[in-house]
Order: structure tokens, then sequence, then C-alpha cells
């Protein structure tokens, strides 16, 4: 519960972010969060004692609706989050197709989803309650999160394995994040 309200607290602290968040609460989207980066990039310059982080051009806006799996829809969302705030890079996608792409049985909500992403901490999103609570979908919880640890889910230790330390490469974690514990999949 601790970690819970910690990242409660360092997203309702940064403008900027819950900038975001007003942005995509009025798009009225079901099962719709804000996760990847925008969380993870903000929880480990704070452990690291770093200034907020300026927000990832690329926010990742992931929700779930069955009956609308049309890619034209998130393009059109994308256009209206552009229209509102030109200065970041929407990517917005309907977890309920995104299983096709990535080779997946069916997702059966967004958190779902999340649990087939290529690392724990990063399976992480947040969301403003129409109530302005911070709400927050974890499906491995904030351990790894807060405590610095970059480690495969298991569909990326074992048969994408190649894409996992590939994505570790092209991201270089360690050069903004020096305490980061690496686990690569044996």
């Amino acid at each position: 519960m601790e970690r819970l309200a910690a990242l409660q607290a360092l997203i309702a602290s940064d403008q900027r972010r819950m900038d975001v968040l007003r942005a995509v609460r009025a798009l009225g989207l079901p099962d719709c969060w804000v996760a990847a980066g925008f969380v993870r990039n903000c929880v480990w310059d704070h452990v690291h004692g770093l200034a907020a982080s300026p927000l990832s051009q690329d926010i990742d806006v992931i929700w779930f609706y069955a009956e609308q799996g049309d890619a034209a829809r998130d393009a059109s969302l994308e256009r209206a989050l552009r229209d509102r705030d030109g200065t970041l890079d929407w990517s917005v996608k309907n977890q309920a197709r995104m299983h096709v792409r990535n080779g997946d049985a069916p997702y059966a909500s967004a958190t779902d989803a999340m649990r087939y992403w290529p690392e724990t901490a990063t399976a992480v999103g947040v969301r403003l309650g129409q109530d302005d609570t911070l709400e927050v979908a974890a499906p491995f919880g904030l351990d790894d999160l807060f405590g610095l640890v970059v480690q495969p889910t298991r569909r990326f230790a074992e048969e994408k394995r190649a894409v996992y330390l590939a994505r570790f490469r092209a991201k270089d974690w360690p050069g903004r994040w020096p305490r980061l514990r690496i686990e690569m999949p044996a």
C-alpha cells in the first residue's frame, strides 16, 4: 500500500502528467490507462533522486473495448489528443485487437494486456477517475518498479527472449538510471 500511495503522490505532484491524464479522461474511453514510460520514467527518476523527468515524447494510452477493434478509431483518438497537445507523440491502442499483432491469446482487459508486455516494471498504468482520484493498474505489482528491477515477463523470458534483449539494448536504460538491476533471461 505504501508504494501505491507513493506512486499516486508522484504523479499527482507532476502538473504535466496530470494534464495528460485529464486530456485522456476527456476521451471517455472504457478501461483506459496511460501506461509504460509515462509511469516508469517518473518513478525511476524519483528513486534515483533526479529532478522530475520530462514527459517521454511517446505517450502510451491503452484502452479496452471488444466491440471496437478498428485501428482507424485509435488513429482518430490520437488526432484528438494531438489537437489538444501537439507537443506529444500520442500512441492510442485498443488492447482488444493488439493480441493479433503480438501473437498472444485474446486479452480480457487492458490490465490483462499489460501482463504480456516485455518487462514487469513497465506494465503499470494510471488514470484519473471522475472524482480526480488516481487509479493504478499494475498486474505484476509495484515492487519491481520501485525496486529498480528490470526483468522480463514470462513470454519475454522464453519465446520472445530476443525481443526483450533487443529492446533492452535499444533503450539503454542503465545510461540514464545506473542503479537499475537488470535481469537477463537465461
